[in-house]
This record gives C-alpha cells, sequence and structure tokens, in this order.
C-alpha cells in the first residue's frame, strides 16, 4: 500500500522503528513464545530500550507526547509479527491512560516517568466474573476506613496482570448506585491483600498472560483513588476511546499479516500446472483481502486523529474503527488458510496462528457485538 500521505516524519520515524524491530526481533521468535505459551520477554525489553513505551506520555513525564495515531502506527507493525507481544504492548497505555487522564499530579510523577521508560507496565483490570459487557455490575466492592480503602472481590481477563507494576483497578463504593459507584485504584501487586489467580489457557495470543486477581482486604491507600468516588466508570470508558483505535491496530496487523502470507503463497504454490494466483477465485479473494485491511487501516487513523486533535467525544467513531478491524481481521485470516489449503491449517505456517490471534480482536476491549450496540445508540440518540 502506498504510505499514508498525512503523516509526519515523526510519525513515520516511530513506525519504521517498529517495524524494524518486529521483523528483525519479535517476528523469528513469535511461532516459539506461541507454542511455550511464554511471555516474550527478550521483544518487550527491546520496545522499552528503544523508547516505544513513551511514545503517548508526555515529555515531562519522561515520554514524547506523540500521541494516539503513533501509538496505532507502533502497534500494527508490532501485531503483524506477534499479536500477543502486541497485546502486552498495548496494555501497558490500557492501564497507564487513566493516570494521564485523571491522575493528580504526585500520581502522574510516581507512574508515567516509569511507564515511559519500561522499568515498569501497567495493567487495566475492569471485567469479573458476573461483569464482562455489562461493566457497569461490578461486584468488587471498596470500603473506606480512615486513610485507606479495604477491597473484596474478584476479577477475571486482566492482560499483562501478573507482569505489571500498577494496576488501573475498578471497584465500586456502592453496589446499589450501579454505575455512578464504580471507582477507579491504583493497585500495586505488593499492596497486602492482592494476589494472582489463575492464568487462562487461551486459544490465541498465548504469549500475552491472561489473569484473574484476588482481592482479599486489600488495603489501597487513598491517594491511589484515581480521580473521585464514583467517577470510575467515565474514566474507564474514557479510556476506552483512546485505547480501541490501536486494539483495532492490532487487528489491522494481524490482517496485514495474514494477506501477506497469502500473496506470497498464491504466487508459489501450483496446481493445475499454474501458479493459484492465476485463478480468478483466488484473486477475488485476495482483492477483498486487501480492500478490507486498508479500509480498516484508514478508519483507525482517522478516529486516532480525532483523539490527536483533542475532540470531545469520539465513542461512535472508536467503536466503529474496533469493530471493523476485527471483523476483517478474522475474515483475512480465515481466507489466508482458505488460500493455503490443507497447509493452512497446520502450525507449519504461520497463517493458522494469525486465525486463532484474530479472534480475540472481535473479544477484548469490548465485543464487537458491544460495540454495534454502541454504535447504534449513537447513531439514534438513545
Amino acid at each position: 500500500m502506498r504510505d499514508p500521505y498525512y503523516l509526519t516524519e515523526e510519525q513515520r520515524a516511530v513506525r519504521d522503528l517498529a517495524r524494524q524491530i518486529a521483523r528483525e526481533k519479535i517476528a523469528p521468535l513469535a511461532a516459539r513464545y506461541d507454542e511455550a505459551e511464554a511471555y516474550p520477554e527478550e521483544p518487550m525489553r527491546i520496545l522499552a530500550e528503544q523508547g516505544l513505551f513513551g511514545i503517548w506520555i508526555p515529555e515531562e513525564h519522561g515520554g514524547t507526547a506523540m500521541g494516539a495515531l503513533a501509538v496505532c502506527l507502533a502497534v500494527e507493525e508490532i501485531a503483524w509479527a506477534c499479536a500477543a507481544t502486541a497485546t502486552n504492548y498495548l496494555a501497558s497505555p490500557l492501564g497507564g491512560y487513566p493516570i494521564l487522564l485523571a491522575g493528580t499530579e504526585e500520581q502522574k510523577k510516581r507512574y508515567l516517568p516509569r511507564l515511559a521508560s519500561g522499568e515498569i507496565l501497567a495493567a487495566y483490570s475492569l471485567s469479573e466474573p458476573g461483569a464482562g459487557s455489562d461493566a457497569a455490575s461490578l461486584q468488587t466492592v471498596a470500603a473506606r476506613k480512615g486513610d485507606r480503602y479495604v477491597l473484596n472481590g474478584a476479577k477475571l481477563w486482566c492482560s499483562n496482570g501478573d507482569h505489571a507494576g500498577v494496576i488501573t483497578l475498578f471497584a465500586t463504593v456502592d453496589r446499589s448506585k450501579g454505575a455512578k459507584g464504580v471507582t477507579a485504584f491504583l493497585v500495586e501487586p505488593t499492596f497486602r491483600g492482592f494476589s494472582i489467580g489463575k492464568k487462562e489457557k487461551k486459544m490465541g495470543i498465548r504469549a500475552s498472560p491472561t489473569v484473574a486477581i484476588h482481592l482479599t482486604d486489600c488495603e489501597v491507600p487513598v491517594e491511589n483513588r484515581l480521580g473521585e468516588e464514583g467517577e470510575g466508570f467515565k474514566i474507564a470508558m474514557r479510556t476506552l476511546d483512546f485505547t480501541r483505535p490501536p486494539t483495532g491496530a492490532i487487528a489491522v496487523g494481524i490482517a496485514q499479516a495474514a494477506l501477506d502470507a497469502a500473496l506470497a503463497y498464491a504466487k508459489e504454490r501450483k496446481q493445475f500446472g499454474e501458479p493459484i494466483a492465476s485463478f480468478q477465485g483466488i484473486q477475488f479473494m485476495l482483492a477483498d483481502m486487501a480492500m478490507t485491511v486498508h479500509a480498516s487501516r484508514l478508519l483507525i487513523h482517522h478516529v486516532a486523529q480525532l483523539v490527536d486533535r483533542g475532540a470531545s467525544r469520539v465513542m461512535l467513531e472508536a467503536s466503529m474503527a474496533k469493530c471493523f478491524a476485527g471483523d476483517t481481521a478474522m475474515r483475512v485470516a480465515t481466507d489466508a488458510v482458505q488460500i493455503f489449503g490443507g497447509y493452512g491449517y497446520t502450525r507449519e505456517y504461520p497463517v493458522e496462528r494469525f486465525m486463532r490471534d484474530a479472534k480475540i480482536t472481535q473479544i477484548y476491549e469490548g465485543t464487537n457485538q458491544i460495540q454495534r450496540l454502541v454504535i447504534a445508540r449513537e447513531l439514534l440518540g438513545l
């Protein structure tokens, strides 16, 4: 595809750096990490050393303040090589952006420089056993006792949860208030009463740890409350407006990798005495794959630019971008497996991993059914 004309030189530099790291350092190890379900320590270290963890963080806190589009560009390149590593990478701005959004100056000084350098990672913990899509129905309770809150409950589906130095965790101060009782806290794994639970055995992104969190009389200092009591749900949703575009960019990276693999294979694989790329049926598949990948990328970039320009409300566009890109990744990866035929169903080629990884992009950070619900309500003014 042609280089997008609207990218600045700095944005191109970030993309090209991420691309070089992805192709040289991450892609060669991706299948091995996937097979072993092992955390990609070395790729994550390299990304930190090259300054890519700080591109969303303001300069006064150790970052380069390049914004949402830069994050999307980096994430797509990393996901092209390994969607699990991209998920680990994105989990840090997902967990850290609430600090930038609603944190006090003291909280920003305490955490953002360490996140920018990669000294620590962040994570985001909203979901619970009974509160997935219905995120306002949290059961984890926070009760204030003097200069501390005492948290009790269980959280699920926390990406990076067992590797994070700080977790933006949501609990309720009053279950009867629904969303208006949800409050955000900055929880550190060293806090008394905090423990990591089950690590999920997943179909895809197997090198990205997804864990449960147990809070048993977990003591969190009042100064670690993020925002005021009852502001947590608003913080959570505004954070997702920022992170849904790069989540869509993970999907674009997977889809582009699947398309690239299918194109190369179609040129090499011969049947009936000629490359299968010469067959119109295959050509039409490849054309449809390319169109939707390109459209997804443009939609992601559009909403990221809205965020960077300070748009006050991007819920509609963010949901569109995440939903369309996730559906595209699943469709394109599935078509890539089909083009590879029987070989595509084996682990000898990477397209089966792309297909497994693609599925999560329709589920995490809000299922695509929820995205369609958000889109419809925004259109109808409900």
